[in-house]
């Protein structure tokens, strides 16, 4: 079981990036997938989540109307398009998998991927 998230690098402030998340070694349709970070000297937090097919996504506040969540079930990959980036969106981001919905509570994932660097500065 795998997920590689990739994608990350340095933006400046009003910048875009998409990560992506590939998954392999399970049945992907049928997780969950989600978006969590984790910045210095901080918990790691919700970002966004996909449901099994897609329909239902989920937002932490500080990112919603700037990120957007979607998957492509044929290429078994996630993607995070982020807008409007701003300082305090720098941290490490990760993507993990688990068998029931969505949801920001991080112990209930079972797979994570081993994270992507962000960082938006000037």
């Amino acid at each position: 079981v795998q997920l590689q998230a990739s994608g990350g690098g340095l933006v400046q402030p009003g910048g875009s990036l998409r990560l992506s998340c590939a998954a392999s070694g399970f049945t992907f349709d049928g997780y969950t997938i989600g978006w969590f970070r984790q910045a210095p000297g901080k918990e790691r937090e919700g970002v966004s989540t996909t449901s099994r097919r897609g329909p239902y996504t989920q937002y932490a506040d500080s990112v919603k109307g700037r990120f957007t969540i979607s998957r492509d079930n044929a290429k078994k990959t996630v993607y995070l398009q982020m807008n409007s980036l701003k300082p305090e969106d720098t941290a490490v981001y990760y993507c993990a998998g688990r068998l029931g919905g969505p949801s920001f509570r991080r112990e209930l994932y079972d797979y994570w991927g081993q994270g992507t660097q962000v960082t938006v500065s000037s």
